[in-house]
């Protein structure tokens, strides 16, 4: 695979002037793309979980700039919205909201965040951006990506104006004709302002040549509202970030995870909420199945700020394994600074029970019928927490596919 070192031989400024003249970038945005590309080498990986002599997932000994072709990305990305809310391509977006996208580009999601976001800011192709005006209730907005070359370098940015709301379906895919290992990057930024509600969710189906990483990111002004769902399926490494700032009083967010690892899938899912306005609530809630030789890596954090008075955030985990050679770890965490706040937090890794599965098959199921059915009432929690149903309708199908495989 190729070295750090022809990779920065192979991208320059002209490579990144090239991809900036595509969309017809500003100035602004050109120097943006620059900057990133000068501080890739120097900046860390996204953090993972480490215990004395274990890195929990290694996306060091991974090549991601070998796996981007920075000048062929193709996708095909369908965008569709109401009269009421402007559903944009970047390149349009520039050019109809040019104050609006300088504004709150990078705003959420420091471009310089960690390695792969600047590898994402550099090299991006394209993008999306949702601007919802004040008082709108924009109804369900879908974006749906199909990649169909060696990599996808994508962003989208949700603006919700005062007392708006939306709500953002956003399916990620690749075909499978290409049989060598390819990579998506994605960043989301959502903005809601007061009295604002943003329910944002994704489902990923990649196929298993693909190495995934997003982060997305929110904040919550006064009395607004950012809800997360992420369903994972696909893909053969899935790092996901998601994170919400509560910095308005009276803010709310709920973050719901859904996955299903097979084969030797790997997912580190990272979900954090800072808590800094005052009467902010915070859900966490995530269920995930492993079979096979698949391992599942989730870390959640709730850190509630100094001035956070009133704070109630809570979070619970569950993983169920289906073989012996499947691995699961969870590390939740507690981060407290004000002493007016009810949190909690929970974690559990189990398998099938036995007991249940010996009285459906002493009462007549077949054992692979009764196995089936108990994974299929795990998720039912997680899936009536999932606000956005034409999502939670396909991650169903998408596990009653692998358990029928």
């Amino acid at each position: 695979m190729t070295t750090t070192a022809q990779f920065r031989e192979a991208v320059d400024r002209g490579t990144v002037r090239a991809l900036a003249d595509q969309f017809d970038e500003p100035d602004w945005m050109v120097q943006k793309r620059l900057e990133a590309l000068e501080a890739v080498e120097a900046l860390d990986f996204p953090p993972v979980i480490q215990t004395p002599g274990r890195k929990w997932t290694d996306l060091e000994s991974l090549d991601f700039e070998a796996l981007v072709d920075p000048l062929s990305q193709p996708a095909e990305s369908q965008r569709s919205g109401g009269d009421a809310v402007e559903v944009l391509s970047m390149d349009a977006a520039l050019e109809r909201l040019p104050a609006l996208v300088q504004e709150y580009y990078g705003s959420v999601i420091d471009t310089l965040d960690n390695r792969l976001i600047a590898l994402a800011t550099a090299l991006r192709s394209g993008g999306t951006v949702i601007h919802v005006p004040e008082g709108v209730d924009a109804g369900t907005v879908k974006i749906e990506t199909a990649m169909e070359g060696r990599s996808r370098l994508g962003y989208t940015l949700v603006v919700a104006e005062p007392n708006s709301s939306v709500t953002v379906a956003d399916r990620r895919s690749s075909s499978d004709e290409v049989e060598d290992s390819r990579y998506y990057g994605g960043v989301t930024e959502v903005v809601a302002e007061e009295n604002a509600t943003v329910n944002y969710g994704s489902l990923q189906e990649f196929d298993d040549h693909t190495y995934a990483y997003t982060k997305s990111q929110g904040t919550a002004d006064t009395y607004a509202t950012v809800n997360w769902l992420e369903g994972n399926l696909g893909s053969q490494l899935r790092k996901s970030e998601i994170g919400t700032t509560l910095a308005g009083d009276g803010s709310e967010t709920k973050t719901v995870g859904a996955f299903f690892g097979r084969e030797d899938q790997h997912f580190d899912l990272d979900a954090r909420v800072w808590h800094r306005g005052e009467h902010t609530t915070a859900d966490l809630v995530t269920r995930g199945v492993v079979d096979d030789q698949a391992r599942s890596v989730y870390e959640g954090t709730q850190d509630v700020g100094q001035d956070a008075w009133d704070t109630s955030s809570y979070q619970r985990e569950n993983t169920l394994m289906l073989s012996d050679r499947s691995e699961a770890d969870a590390s939740p965490k507690l981060i407290i600074n004000n002493h007016d706040t009810e949190a909690s937090h929970s974690a559990t890794v189990g398998q099938v029970n036995h007991r249940d599965l010996f009285y459906m098959t002493s009462s007549g199921v077949p054992e692979e019928t009764a196995r089936n059915m108990l994974v299929e009432g795990f998720f039912v929690p997680v899936l009536e927490e999932m606000d956005v149903e034409a999502l939670r309708n396909d991650f169903e199908v998408g596990v009653t596919e692998r358990l029928d495989t």
